[in-house]
């Protein structure tokens, strides 16, 4: 009976334990870039890969398309195909807007009523033709580019760098692209 209490206990110091200890992303904040030129950044990106979301399920070719709305706001625009490169479309349209002291480095995204998101872009190409967009906690990861295919050396530049921050480059599912653009 002794030896059952002992055990007992030990599993619940151990359980108590893994519950308040810091997860190996939580111990070091997740940075973003220093800015973001928002004019730049506005168009078209193309997804290269992502950690598997459920708002993405099946989707091939997928695309981000941001432009500047009259009240300040951005619009976002997500399309993808079912399945298939060739498969039916699919469309969500919503809004972003910049979390205040970011530098544009941090955006808050709604597509569902009052119900917004975090969206860190968290690495950037000096000339805008790829950028990698997290969360803090690290659950979502994409990596884009302005265009459908991005160059090997540049996507393993960008998975190093992803270590670093602790984000885990095994969890990521490469996005099919038609060689020559992605969904309209």
């Amino acid at each position: 009976m002794r030896l059952m209490s002992l055990v007992f206990v030990m599993f619940a110091f151990l359980a108590g334990f893994a519950l308040v200890a810091p997860s190996r992303a939580a111990d070091k904040p997740l940075e973003t870039v220093a800015s973001v030129d928002l004019d730049r950044y506005l168009g078209r990106w193309y997804e290269i890969a992502s950690y598997p979301a459920w708002f993405q399920k099946n989707c091939t070719a997928v695309t981000a398309d941001y432009s500047l709305r009259e009240d300040g706001k951005i619009k976002v625009v997500n399309s993808c195909r079912k399945s298939t490169l060739d498969g039916k479309p699919k469309q969500s349209t919503g809004r972003a807007k910049v979390v205040e002291g970011s530098n544009n480095a941090k955006l808050k995204v709604s597509f569902f009523g009052p119900f917004w998101g975090d969206y860190w872009i968290i690495d950037l190409d000096p000339d805008y033709q790829w950028a990698v967009v997290g969360v803090p906690n690290r659950k979502y990861l994409w990596i884009l580019s302005r265009t459908p295919q991005m160059d090997e050396t540049v996507y393993d530049g960008i998975i190093s760098r992803l270590q670093e921050k602790r984000y885990d480059p095994a969890r990521l599912n490469r996005t099919p692209q038609p060689e020559t653009g992605g969904a309209e």
